[in-house]
């Protein structure tokens, strides 16, 4: 396909229309399966390093990366229109405010939302002596068994929610006639990380026009500021509280920033931003100054729900989510990052935390992502794969309702009849599954 940016220029956006009271949260709860056993609380506050990464990438640049020219427009899709929470649940300064067309006023900081403290000096000190940061070579050896299965994206049909794992957090959603992409990192490395294992799933030419993007956070791995530069400046983008800023000075023109609770609409997609146990940071002087979370993406034609959690650690916010929005169909969930676990298990799920947090949300299905792409901790790199697998199959949950797809491989959910599911990762084709 041609690049995006060749698009000729269309009449000007459509300007986001004001916040709209919010629609009750759902009272009933999700049915959850028992869940394994919790594992013991660490032995210290554990945190990654300020730019979301390991303790060896060090601190990040003071500026973010330089502000790209801005893109010749495309057609525009429908406006965003947005919605506030209800009353208490974290609207900042408890005021309905305009989205996606000023600046909205926000907390100097959000580190009260801070599921546990930031680490100390003790911890940090630990860390440099212990030196877990990478893996061995012996859990580096498995590099090439990686699964990476790149083929082309599913055809967008009515009613129906298409999947494709870029990679790490970045997915291609294709629900609600939208192409969404969620924390795109098209880039071959991130700040103070080695190079990518595996390539990017979906080549950036053979993208459909993207609609959305959708971002969970800060974190160089999922706010990449050289892959948003290929994108058309009136790309509609989702953000959390406080990053609007950051997108509009890269020239974007429709950033829609939203609270926990908060939700907005674009065409026949509703996008809910929710809470996550995470923490922000993107320079030396920025921490927590920007809001974190993930996203329930609702097709508002036929109801169809996907939840992207972006990073997160385990807790008690997966059974909220689950009962204010009961019958998540697939829940995009990150299974690796988590070694040392002491110091990375209040921000990062393990493969056991996911399984026990798609539970919680009451979610049919689980797609693991946040594993086989960049080397960010020190768990041997197909550990998480395994792992989650294993989970999987001890909670007794049907084996085809775990996607865990190669990079650069789809499922389709809504429409045509089942497709038999190898017991390895799903590559090479589309899968359907009504």
């Amino acid at each position: 396909m041609r690049d995006q940016t060749d698009a000729p220029a269309p009449p000007v956006p459509t300007p986001l229309p004001t916040l709209a009271a919010a629609a009750p949260a759902p009272t009933a709860a999700a049915a959850l399966a028992p869940a394994p056993a919790a594992s013991p609380p660490p032995a210290a506050s554990a945190f990654p390093s300020l730019a979301g990464l390991p303790a060896t990438a060090g601190f990040p640049a003071l500026a973010g990366l330089p502000a790209a020219a801005a893109s010749p427009a495309r057609a525009a899709p429908p406006a965003a229109a947005a919605s506030p929470a209800p009353a208490g649940a974290g609207v900042a300064g408890g005021r309905g405010v305009r989205a996606g067309g000023g600046s909205r006023v926000w907390p100097r900081s959000f580190a009260d939302r801070l599921t546990t403290p930031l680490p100390g000096v003790r911890a940090f000190a630990r860390l440099a002596r212990e030196g877990a940061f990478r893996p061995g070579p012996d859990g580096l050896r498995d590099i090439p068994d990686l699964p990476y299965e790149p083929a082309p994206l599913p055809a967008a049909t009515p009613g129906a929610v298409g999947v494709t794992w870029a990679g790490h957090a970045s997915w291609v959603l294709r629900t609600g006639g939208l192409t969404v992409l969620t924390d795109p990192v098209w880039s071959r490395r991130i700040l103070g990380t080695p190079a990518r294992m595996t390539p990017v799933g979906v080549p950036w030419e053979q993208l459909p026009p993207v609609d959305a993007v959708v971002i969970s956070h800060n974190h160089y791995d999922h706010l990449d500021a050289p892959t948003l530069k290929r994108l058309p400046r009136d790309t509609a983008l989702f953000v959390p509280a406080g990053l609007a800023r950051w997108c509009r000075r890269r020239g974007f023109t429709r950033v829609t920033e939203l609270d926990w609770w908060e939700s907005a609409e674009l065409g026949g997609v509703r996008f809910d931003f929710v809470p996550a146990h995470h923490w922000s940071r993107r320079s030396l002087l920025d921490t927590c100054r920007t809001l974190w979370g993930g996203w329930v993406l609702t097709d508002t034609a036929v109801g169809r729900k996907v939840y992207f959690a972006g990073d997160t650690g385990y807790g008690h916010w997966f059974a909220e989510i689950g009962r204010r929005h009961p019958g998540i169909d697939l829940a995009l969930l990150p299974i690796g990052a988590y070694a040392p676990r002491w110091w990375l298990r209040d921000v990062h799920t393990d493969p056991e935390e996911a399984v026990r947090a798609c539970l919680d949300l009451g979610a049919r299905r689980m797609a693991p992502m946040h594993w086989a792409t960049f080397v960010l901790s020190a768990e041997p790199v197909m550990e998480p794969l395994h792992r989650a697998r294993a989970a999987w199959a001890r909670a007794g949950l049907p084996r085809q309702d775990l996607w865990d797809l190669p990079i650069g491989g789809s499922r389709t959910l809504g429409s045509g009849a089942p497709t038999a599911f190898a017991d390895g990762p799903v590559g090479g084709r589309t899968d359907r599954i009504t």
